[in-house]
């Protein structure tokens, strides 16, 4: 019978391509990775992968031995982390992925709450805005917008990521509010390079109706992040496109107004994301109901949508 050891050495180095890599997500080194692998092939009696100076490649037998115990490794895994404490009492370090904007707008706040309901949980929370990969950086769940969903990835949505037009008070003072999008490209435009492709996105709007526009804002002022978009656009610089749950208290506290308040731009959904297993750890069981549960009691689908004007 291979011991847990053995067969998790083999399913993390399958799943990132490596021993080294599999050693950093195991915590131990790429050696011991190495010779646990050796183990599992020489108890089998088959090679596992092919060696190279560069990657690891899975054999014909090691794409169909990793096929067939992967879900059930993750099964075992989650159940012994469900019973290794007083039965099965959510416990453990909880690493989450999330946007510094949105994170410590909505998510961070519901930190108290989750801690009282779940003492023995240790939140590793990292705000970054980018995409993570769950399983080969080792984080239990996600929330964000945009994210491409990878094998072994569930996305739970919480809530619509929409874009709305908006400028301070101020700016807009003396100058005619636009009629529709197309009227925005009269205004200045702040807005976004992606540090990713860097283009700057210019996006198309839409209204209730389902008629769309394109909302093309001048390049007045460059940034690459929406924070600095929101606080560009307080200052009664410009025009911004902005998430919804970006500006929503700006909007709520008077410092921004909405243009052309019956369009928006869907970006797709914001959503929660976390490995797809049968079993999943307490501790990220009770993370996923938690935020799921906030979200629909404090209405922020609602709240977030770019359809009410």
């Amino acid at each position: 019978m291979e011991t847990l050891t053995n067969l998790e050495s083999f399913v993390r180095s399958a799943e990132l391509g490596g021993f080294s890599a599999a050693a950093r997500r195991l915590s131990v080194t790429p050696a011991a990775v190495s010779r646990n692998v050796a183990t599992l092939e020489a108890n089998l009696g088959v090679r596992l992968f092919q060696r190279s100076t560069r990657r690891l490649t899975l054999t014909e037998a090691g794409e169909r031995f990793f096929a067939a115990i992967r879900d059930d490794l993750q099964n075992l895994q989650s159940a012994i982390a469900a019973v290794a404490t007083d039965q099965g009492e959510p416990s453990g370090v909880l690493k989450v992925s999330m946007s510094p904007a949105f994170g410590t707008g909505y998510v961070l706040p519901l930190l108290p709450d989750f801690l009282k309901r779940y003492p023995l949980v240790k939140p590793e929370w990292m705000f970054d805005n980018r995409q993570v990969d769950l399983i080969s950086e080792g984080y239990d769940a996600a929330i964000g917008g945009g994210f491409e969903r990878t094998p072994g990835v569930i996305a739970r949505t919480l809530a619509p990521a929409h874009l709305v037009a908006v400028a301070s008070p101020a700016y807009m003072k003396g100058r005619v509010a636009p009629f529709d999008p197309a009227g925005l490209s009269m205004l200045d435009g702040i807005v976004m390079r992606s540090s990713r492709t860097g283009r700057v996105r210019q996006w198309a709007m839409s209204n209730v109706a389902g008629d769309e526009m394109p909302a093309a804002l001048s390049e007045k002022i460059v940034v690459n992040d929406p924070v600095a978009m929101c606080q560009l656009a307080r200052l009664g610089l410009g025009v911004a496109m902005i998430a919804t749950a970006d500006a929503l208290p700006y909007l709520e506290r008077g410092e921004l107004v909405r243009l052309v308040a019956n369009w928006y731009a869907d970006a797709g959904p914001i959503s929660l994301y976390y490995a797809n297993r049968t079993l999943l750890p307490a501790k990220t069981r009770a993370f996923i109901d938690f935020i799921t549960a906030r979200f629909q009691k404090e209405r922020l689908a609602e709240r977030f949508s770019g359809r009410l004007g």
